[in-house]
Order: structure tokens, then sequence, then C-alpha cells
């Protein structure tokens, strides 16, 4: 699975170019992003797609010492789920 990021979007696509999952984080400030919204095509869910897109956000927000406030319900339960990664949430 190869994600490709954009400015405030990691995503999966097919090779037609649609867009089968992402998850999308826009800037609140410098250090800081809003986890607004997680997407995975009906097709596809169920198989730990989104689970896998918010974890490759994590790290890359851990990488690059950013913070995230979850409003997104799905990452609100990912970071309840997964306490190794307090350190990026707000």
């Amino acid at each position: 699975m190869e994600f490709k990021y954009e400015k405030d979007r990691i995503y999966l696509e097919n090779e037609k170019g649609q867009c089968l999952a992402e998850v999308t984080f826009p800037q609140i400030s410098n250090k800081e992003v809003n986890i607004n919204h997680t997407y995975v095509t009906p097709s596809l869910r169920g198989q730990g797609i989104a689970d896998n897109l918010v974890r490759e956000l994590a790290l890359h927000l851990r990488k690059n010492n950013i913070r995230a406030l979850a409003t997104c319900s799905y990452a609100i339960d990912w970071f309840e789920k997964h306490p190794e990664f307090k350190d990026v949430r707000r």
C-alpha cells in the first residue's frame, strides 16, 4: 500500500487516480493540525486501511514535531486505542 502525500492530506488512489482512502489534517498553526476527516471507500472498509492512514499520519507528525487536534470521530477513537502516540495528540 503506497500512500501519497499532499498539503494537509494523505491518501490512497487507484490506477485511474480516484481516491480510495484519505485522512485530512488542515494546519491550525505552525506546529499544529486538525485531523478532521478520514474516509475509506466502502469496498475497502474493514481491511485496516483507515488504521494504516492515521498511523502514517501520526508517524509523519511525530517526525516533524507537529501536534494534532483530532475532531474526526475515527481519529479520536484511534488515538484513544494507541496511547503510544500520546505525544502527538494535543
